[in-house]
């Protein structure tokens, strides 16, 4: 059952009558209406009314409109407006760009810009790796996409897309300190979204790739590692597969199995379905099974191509047939990168023993924590709400701040698995339990552990530019 969310929350400043019993009325009033009072503040009073802001969490948009309405007939109440406080917080956008030294006089103004600035333009003319020194290319990510896949939305468009990659930036800067850009791109092929990218380069330290749509963002990622020498990093997939591995890697500990000892079913082979496949597969896992919409993928499946040939030639190696329901039994761990409520309390029932289940559907999970409580070891989902949530956020501020530190030229598998390592490490023994395998996103240790690894990890793999990051 959806409950009220801050997502879906409302500022309403009402007008009330100073009499007694009206306040009181109200809140009722919005009780019985399903909202959720956050908070009630004072805004104005004299002898004959009362004005009060009054912030409620709704369901959805009907919901915080209904509740409006029913504002509006409680007796001394007036509603002078109702602000959607997501909406405020995007208003004009959520970033800025701001100096990082002050202009106040002649001075500074002859060394930032003209003419100071020509001796710098200079010696990058004469030493283009000084262009890692002393631009901002030195601590900058271009967030691209093409809007052909935003969040659960689908193809939306690049203009679309902007609220999302905003956010993106923003959290890079909050959890890393990287200056981060939305560069959302008006393309209609890959071929043209990888000349577009291809020619940002001058300008970025990494590319974070987001929200672009399979198969073309397997395409685009695997172009742009060839032509350029700044690391490329789809996001949705290997940001999604890092941060499941080290949860899973914790997961292991709770129920006292190994890797090397599961089978493991995955649901949904878009970017995250085979990007996790490919991550469990390189760190021992001999028993994957990915089912897309078809079913189960096998080797010589009809109708595959792509992506989906990996999958087929190493996953599965008994070619199991059939549904995602058919291939569910005696598996250790359900990882679901597809829709809701594609799996039923019977379904999870007919795993194996101490059954693990990370449904990582957003904002419906694949099932949701309550309907197979008593049935699973652990549960993760993609949501904020729930205990072990599965989030990009603990994953792509490490892997480019260790990726900028150091210099390097691309992201790395090995570079992969020490960020996993580096994540599963902030949860403690001692902290470890069924409802803790994985650290908060507000741990402000997460982001250091995994850049030191990463560095460590790009400096060993030998993909760090020469004279940087030494």
């Amino acid at each position: 059952m959806a409950i009220p969310n801050v997502s879906h929350s409302v500022t309403i400043r009402a007008q009330l009558s100073h009499h007694p019993g009206v306040l009181g009325r109200l809140t009722t009033a919005i009780g019985e209406a399903g909202g959720n009072i956050l908070g009630l503040d004072l805004v104005d009073v004299n002898s004959e009314i009362i004005i009060r802001e009054i912030t409620v969490l709704a369901i959805d948009h009907e919901h915080a409109q209904s509740i409006k309405q029913i504002v509006e007939n409680v007796e001394g109440v007036h509603v002078v407006s109702i602000q959607d406080r997501t909406f405020r917080m995007h208003w004009h956008g959520k970033i800025e760009v701001v100096g990082k030294t002050p202009i106040a006089n002649r001075d500074d103004l002859s060394m930032a810009y003209t003419p100071g600035v020509a001796r710098v333009c200079l010696e990058i003319a004469r030493k283009p790796v000084e262009v890692h020194n002393y631009t901002i290319k030195a601590n900058s990510v271009a967030v691209v996409s093409d809007g052909t896949a935003v969040l659960g939305l689908g193809n939306i468009g690049p203009y679309a897309a902007m609220p999302v990659m905003e956010g993106k930036a923003q959290l890079f800067k909050e959890f890393a300190g990287i200056d981060a850009f939305p560069i959302c791109l008006n393309v209609s092929s890959a071929k043209e979204l990888i000349e577009a990218v291809e020619r940002l380069e001058p300008t970025f330290g990494g590319i974070n790739l987001e929200d672009i749509a399979a198969p073309r963002c397997f395409e685009v990622e695997e172009e742009l590692n060839r032509r350029l020498d700044i690391p490329v990093f789809h996001d949705d997939q290997h940001g999604t597969a890092v941060v499941v591995l080290a949860a899973l890697r914790n997961a292991m500990k709770v129920v006292d199995k190994k890797l090397s000892d599961l089978t493991v079913v995955i649901s949904g082979a878009g970017a995250a379905g085979v990007a996790i496949a490919k991550i469990l597969s390189s760190s021992g896992v001999p028993n994957l099974i990915v089912a897309d919409r078809h079913g189960a993928i096998f080797e010589n499946r009809p109708e595959l191509g792509g992506a989906k040939d990996w999958l087929a030639a190493n996953t599965n190696s008994n070619k199991r047939h059939g549904s995602l329901s058919d291939v569910l039994p005696g598996a250790d761990v359900f990882i679901g990168v597809s829709g809701a409520k594609v799996l039923s309390r019977d379904n999870i029932a007919k795993m194996g023993s101490r059954p693990i289940v990370f449904a990582l559907a957003n904002p419906e999970p694949e099932i949701r924590p309550e309907e197979i409580e008593g049935l699973v070891s652990v549960v993760a989902t993609g949501r904020s709400d729930y205990p072990n949530q599965i989030n990009n956020v603990l994953c792509f501020p490490g892997i480019f701040r260790g990726a900028l530190d150091a210099g390097a030229m691309s992201i790395t598998e090995s570079m992969k698995l020490a960020a996993a390592d580096a994540i599963a490490s902030c949860v403690s023994d001692k902290e470890l339990a069924p409802s803790y395998i994985i650290p908060s996103v507000f741990n402000r240790s997460v982001a250091m552990l995994v850049a030191q690894a990463v560095a460590e990890a790009a400096r060993k793999d030998g993909v760090v530019r020469y004279g940087m990051g030494q």
